[in-house]
């Protein structure tokens, strides 16, 4: 009896951590904050797939969305650095409060986590059975396989689009050169 309650717990933490943090995420100015906050829900968004016994998708959402991802995004933040004007605003982005909620909401991730662990019947999914890695696999690689392509090609897309709008133009080139070079 005490295992449903638990599960329950968890279950329903991880939703509010997961709400929280999304809202959260979506209100920042500061796209290093919402960085932060993006990576909790992620997070917390593994713990639900994992108790409705998706196992493998909370692994591919730790891997490939809270790692992954959030260091692309790191990179184009980083590329995306406008000089000693952007250096002074970074100092300024992470200041001990900005850690707070963050470090809260994964606090009460990480509780969760050890609270299921340390039960007598550790947390699994309830009454839900799993779907094995090599069926995942079949399905991503068989009839969907258009669609991973054409999200591979829209990734590539928008790093190449980060790397243009962050690169900037020789010293020796002015705009009216590069207007002359288009039109000739």
């Amino acid at each position: 009896m005490i295992w449903a309650y638990l599960y329950n717990i968890v279950f329903y933490a991880s939703c509010g951590v997961t709400v929280v943090a999304t809202l959260l995420m979506i209100s920042r100015h500061n796209a290093v904050h919402a960085l932060l906050y993006l990576i909790v829900s992620s997070l917390s968004l593994a713990i639900i797939f994992y108790l409705l016994g998706a196992a493998f998708a909370a692994a591919l959402e730790v891997i490939v969305y809270a790692g992954a991802v959030m260091i692309l995004f790191v990179f184009v933040v980083m590329m995306l650095n406008q000089g000693q004007r952007s250096a002074a605003l970074e100092a300024a982005w992470l200041p001990a409060r900005g850690w707070i909620i963050p470090s809260i909401l994964a606090f009460i991730l990480l509780t969760l986590l050890l609270l299921g662990m340390n039960s007598e019947h550790p947390l699994q999914p309830y009454g839900v059975h799993g779907v094995a890695v090599k069926d995942v696999g079949i399905a991503l690689f068989g009839p969907y396989v258009l669609v991973v392509e054409l999200a591979s090609f829209l990734l590539l897309s928008g790093l190449i689009g980060a790397f243009h709008i962050a690169r900037k133009m020789p010293s020796h080139m002015d705009q009216n050169t590069l207007d002359e070079a288009g039109n000739g």
